[in-house]
Order: C-alpha cells, then structure tokens, then sequence
C-alpha cells in the first residue's frame, strides 16, 4: 500500500487509528479456548467488529512466535484474512527486527513478500545495512523505532552526542539512506512533548504512535505537535480496545473502545 492510499483511507473513514493484535490466550475469552483455533478466532471477530472504524492492524510477532508453529500459523491466517477481505486496511508486522544485511534481507522477505504485511517495524541500532534491505520493497514501508514509549527510552534515546539527542542523530542519518521515503518512524504517545522537536527533523513522514491508553499517553498531545499536512500519523491502541471485555461481548465492548477513539479523531481531520 503506498502513502497515498494509506492517506485516502483515513480521509475516508476519518480515523488514523492503528489496532495491536496483541493475543494472550490468558486474556481472551474463556469460551474461545475450545476453538481449533483461538487466536485466530478471537483476531477474526475482532477484524470483523472494528474494521470500519480503523484503518490498520498491528499483530506484535512476540505474541504468536510465543506459541511456537501454531501461533505462526494463526498469524499467517490472521494476515491473510485481512488481505483478502479487507485489502484497505493497512498491516504493521511489529517484529522490531534487524540484522546485518543478508539476514535483514530474509526478515524482509518473510513478513513484507511471503506473509504480505504492508509494513514492518525496525531496529535501527545496525545502521544502514541493517535496515536498506527492508527499503528496498516496493509500495511496502519501514517503521523504525525512534523514540520508544517505555521508561528504558530515557537509557540510550534521548541521551546526548555532541549535544545532540542520540534519537536525533537517528532520524536525521535515516534520512539519507537509499529509498528513505519509504520510511516511517515509532515515537511513543508517552513522550508527547518531543513530537515538535521530531517534526522539525521528518515534517511529512508518518508515525506510529503506541501508548495511548492503557500506557497513559494522550491522543490530544500526540496530535497537537504531532500532526502533519497529509495526517501523518498512526496512533495504536492495543489492550485499551482488545480486551476491553473477556466475555462473550468482546467484540462489541472492542468495537465500542474503538469507536470512542475514532470519534475524538474526527475533530483533527
């Protein structure tokens, strides 16, 4: 999916709100144990109630790799699921790799060819042969992490190199690498406050944006230094909507969450 199309989505739906499929099959509901498969069947029902109200997904591989070949299996079922009936919805695989070239190569393969996610979170730590082979796909896009929501940002991101902030030194290097336009970038909602600094440096590019939610992170923060002429934003919400209720009206209680973040979102666009 290029810019462009991500964009006409959220113009359409007015919405820029990314889901996180998050499973844990210790917080789904009980009665969805009993299925062949659970976490699919929870993904599905949770695609199917919210869809029209957001316009990406974000299953984070930790949560099906926990669960060895199965959980593999429910991913690629979940994403093609998505591709086939809602080939409008964007995909983030939030597998947060990167390696030295030949490896980064075969991760980019997996989840942007083979699994045919739109997307695939980054760590940047490598450097420019760590990242350029995910870059090198076609309409697909590379979101690297910049600044993270968790407390141990504050060890590495924000400390100071020549009296430079280091996720600084990070966007600004990124920029000039071979196809950086089809970059996008993780700032967490928790640090709100560095948004006009990090528009200074990527002014168009989009941003994926957790923590709003359940990590206390607010959307009107985010979106008053954060936003861009074409939205430039994706703000995720994982928990706060995906068990908004572990009963049999989980997807309703979901669909309602979403529904909530979605209306506030209408009054940025």
């Amino acid at each position: 999916m290029t810019t462009q199309e991500l964009v006409a989505q959220i113009r359409k739906k007015k919405s820029f709100l990314c889901i996180g499929l998050d499973v844990d099959l210790n917080k789904i509901p009980s009665h969805l144990l009993a299925d062949e498969d659970p976490i699919f069947a929870f993904n599905k029902t949770i695609i199917d109630a919210t869809h029209h109200l957001c316009v990406a997904y974000k299953p984070n591989t930790a949560f099906y790799e926990a669960y060895g070949l199965k959980g593999w299996q429910s991913l690629e079922k979940t994403i093609n699921y998505l591709n086939t009936n809602y080939p409008e919805i964007y995909t983030i695989a939030d597998a947060k790799r990167g390696d030295i070239g030949n490896t980064s190569t075969m991760y980019a393969k997996a989840f942007l060819e083979d699994l045919a996610f739109d997307s695939v979170t980054v760590a940047p730590y490598m450097g420019k042969d760590s990242i350029e082979p995910f870059l090198a796909f076609k309409n697909k896009h590379t979101i690297m992490l910049a600044l993270t929501s968790n407390k141990g940002a504050f060890d590495f991101q924000t400390k100071k190199i020549d009296d430079i902030e280091l996720y600084k030194h990070v966007l600004e290097t990124s920029k000039s690498w071979q196809n950086s336009e089809n970059l996008m970038y993780v700032v967490g909602a928790t640090k709100a406050e560095y948004f006009k600094e990090i528009r200074k440096i990527v002014p168009n590019s989009f941003l994926l944006v957790p923590g709003v939610g359940a990590q206390g992170g607010s959307l009107q923060d985010v979106c008053k230094y954060g936003l861009s002429e074409n939205i430039g934003l994706l703000i995720n919400s994982s928990r706060g909507i995906i068990y908004a209720s572990n009963n049999t009206d989980f997807a309703e209680k979901a669909a309602e969450k979403a529904k909530e973040l979605q209306l506030q979102m209408t009054m940025f666009l």
